[in-house]
């Protein structure tokens, strides 16, 4: 179990494991927000729902399918909040029990659901210690010019009159990761239960070592800056920086600790701790996926020693 890409459903997987058994879980769970079929956590009520406009099928565009808009097409679409939160409450309770007291949770869930995440942690019992904020070097746009859909419609009058206001989000140069705490045992401190558990406090060296900005008037601020780097990309749609993981496992863990990804995807947060000398269980449910992750961490191990 220990060191491996488990497939699997996580829900049923971590079933299996062994009470206060992980040190840490770190995982960049499903948004909700329909970003591919694996991220519909709804139920699809229109057959729109993962088409393609005119502009995205020209290949220009950022996001090559649609999604859902915020207002949704359906009164079914307004319980997708609900629903999602529902989600997170189905694996929250498993997530706690194979946690050591005063052990850390980073879960990255979004800007737009991120509340309904932190209210189904909390419900199973997580104390919700604070949300960082990581600070992107590069983030996709697509807020368009309001003054252009009038053209098209050819009110040149309306087009004029809204000059410099565009429609949709914008930029999303950062993104919140939320950070949970299983609560230590009550008749002890937290000195006492890091003693014990060998968790609960963080390592003041992690923020030094990988945030870029994270410096003088801003020292171990909840805002961190790491930075994509070309090996960052091309294995998964969602892949986020090795360096941001390996900030997230140092921070909180000791080497040997065992740190839990179960939404392991490409397996950037098993990478990481193992880079670290800790010990990684993930679990994916793509078969493609894990093996991606497995031959990753592999050949790390090998140049590692080969070099």
């Amino acid at each position: 179990m220990i060191d491996s890409i488990i497939l699997g459903n996580s829900i049923e997987v971590l079933k299996t494991f062994p009470d206060e058994f992980v040190h840490a879980i770190i995982s960049d769970i499903p948004y909700g927000i329909g970003y591919g079929e694996w991220d519909v956590l709804h139920n699809n009520t229109n057959s729109a729902l993962g088409g393609s406009s005119a502009a995205q099928n020209k290949g220009g565009a950022v996001f090559k399918r649609r999604g859902k808009p915020l207002n949704g097409w359906s009164n079914a679409d307004k319980k997708i909040p609900l629903e999602y939160q529902e989600w997170c409450t189905s694996w929250a309770n498993e997530w706690l029990r194979v946690l050591k007291p005063g052990s850390s949770c980073f879960v990255f869930a979004g800007r737009r659901f991120a509340h309904r995440c932190i209210v189904a942690l909390e419900d199973a019992g997580f104390t919700f210690k604070d949300m960082l904020a990581w600070k992107k070097n590069t983030a996709p746009h697509r807020a368009q010019r309001i003054s252009e859909i009038y053209k098209r419609r050819g009110d040149i009058q309306q087009a004029e009159n809204w000059q410099g206001w565009r429609v949709a989000n914008l930029r999303p140069i950062f993104e919140p990761i939320l950070w949970f705490q299983k609560p230590y045992k009550t008749g002890g401190t937290i000195a006492d239960n890091v003693l014990q558990y060998s968790v609960g406090a963080w390592n003041e060296n992690a923020i030094s070592e990988y945030c870029i900005e994270n410096y003088n008037d801003v020292a171990f601020s909840n805002v961190i800056s790491v930075h994509y780097e070309k090996s960052d990309h091309g294995l998964h749609e969602t892949q986020k920086p090795l360096k941001l993981m390996e900030c997230l496992v140092a921070l909180v863990t000791q080497e040997g600790a065992v740190v839990l990804d179960p939404f392991a995807g490409s397996g950037t947060n098993c990478l990481a701790a193992s880079r670290l000398n800790r010990r990684y269980i993930g679990v994916e449910i793509d078969s493609d996926y894990v093996e991606i992750a497995r031959k990753r961490i592999n050949d790390d191990v090998i140049q590692l020693q080969l070099g």
